[in-house]
């Protein structure tokens, strides 16, 4: 019975409540690990664990008496994961597909192992190897590991840049010429059984690389579309995937599709699913992982999600302008109830649906006036 189920989530920020939230249809005990105690999971959950999802003894100790894991963040102790497999624990995604991931580097030859394409990229171990490259500049520079929300990403456009870029072992890449940057979250199970939600469209900060907002569907041509699920269906078979996955993609110029990344949890651009779809990602990855049929992706609505973003004039008469927000026809806002104050951080994001995209954008325009 699914009620007697022990779930246990490593990290416990939005996403984490989020999946706490569908978890609470489906009448699951859920248990959480994050090393921050006053985390957004903290507040909904008798059951946490104020520990580090990347500790080894910590997660050993979290995991002992848990029937199932599954992960918020991917930086989570892999060989932890591994001695609670062998303990009877199911974890999901499995400690292999999360390892795949964790290295943007071994991620990237896994994915060209298997003939995705993806953007071509070097390893170099720290910033001093980077002057090698002085004369391919401008490149985009990510590190191998712990990277998130654009943490980890750096575009070097001159000599100078290279002074103040990452010392630490990185991935190096030649910049792509992107028209459009794309989303696809699909999902499968043990069994085999994969379902895809309709890529999105992806607009992002070209200042701090954080997604700015997404529409959904993508307003692409359908062969483009067709493509995309059809490579992140290949992926989550090769990857042999059980859970969720996101799947972000470049669309070049020359409309060539390359895998950027992959996320093995609950994404941002797949928020809208609460509001716009049959089945919400976060239902789906509880389905995914507890054995269920995976639910109906359809999108019902066209819709657009938009992150908020810490800022000081989002602080300046907050209540009023979060009630104007909830005033728009078709705005749901989620607001994670994050503690501290860090600027440019995600506090929240704001899903607006409607009958047609134009009507969706307008009111998304009304929303950003009002946050601004």
């Amino acid at each position: 019975m699914l009620e007697n189920l022990k779930i246990g989530i490593l990290g416990g920020g939005q996403l984490g409540a989020m999946i706490m939230r569908h978890a609470i249809d489906f009448g699951l005990s859920v248990s959480i690990m994050d090393n921050d105690a006053h985390a957004p999971c903290s507040r909904y959950t008798s059951s946490f664990f104020c520990g580090d999802p990347a500790s080894f003894e910590a997660v050993l100790e979290f995991g002992k008496d848990l029937d199932v894991i599954t992960i918020e963040k991917e930086a989570v102790n892999i060989n932890a994961l591994r001695q609670l497999e062998k303990q009877g624990v199911r974890i999901f995604p499995t400690p292999d597909t999360i390892e795949i991931i964790q290295d943007k580097f071994t991620q990237k030859q896994f994915l060209l192992s298997h003939n995705i394409p993806v953007a071509p990229g070097e390893v170099i171990q720290g910033k001093n190897d980077l002057y090698q490259y002085e004369s391919k500049l401008p490149l985009c520079l990510k590190k191998r590991r712990d990277g998130y929300d654009g943490y980890g990403v750096m575009v070097l456009k001159t000599r100078e840049d290279i002074a103040a870029a990452f010392d630490a072992p990185c991935v190096v890449e030649e910049l792509v010429d992107i028209k459009h940057e794309i989303s696809v979250i699909v999902a499968r199970n043990e069994h085999g059984a994969v379902a895809c939600y309709d890529p999105v469209m992806m607009v992002f900060s070209e200042e701090k690389f954080i997604l700015d907002y997404q529409i959904a569907p993508a307003q692409l041509d359908e062969e483009i579309l067709k493509e995309a699920t059809n490579l992140a269906k290949g992926i989550a078979d090769a990857i042999q995937l059980v859970g969720i996955l996101a799947v972000e993609m470049f669309v070049t110029k020359d409309h060539k599709i390359l895998v950027n990344e992959l996320a093995p949890r609950p994404h941002n651009s797949g928020h809208h699913t609460i509001e716009a779809s049959t089945t919400s990602q976060y239902e789906q990855l509880l389905r995914a992982v507890l054995g269920l049929p995976l639910g109906a992706t359809a999108l019902h609505l066209p819709s657009l999600m938009m992150n908020v973003l810490e800022n000081a004039s989002l602080n300046t008469d907050r209540q009023g302008k979060l009630q104007r927000l909830l005033d728009i026809p078709g705005a749901h806002l989620h607001w994670y109830g994050k503690e501290g104050k860090r600027p440019g951080r995600k506090v929240g994001h704001v899903t607006i649906t409607g009958n047609t995209i134009e009507n969706v954008i307008a009111k998304a325009e009304s929303i950003r006036k009002i946050l601004n």
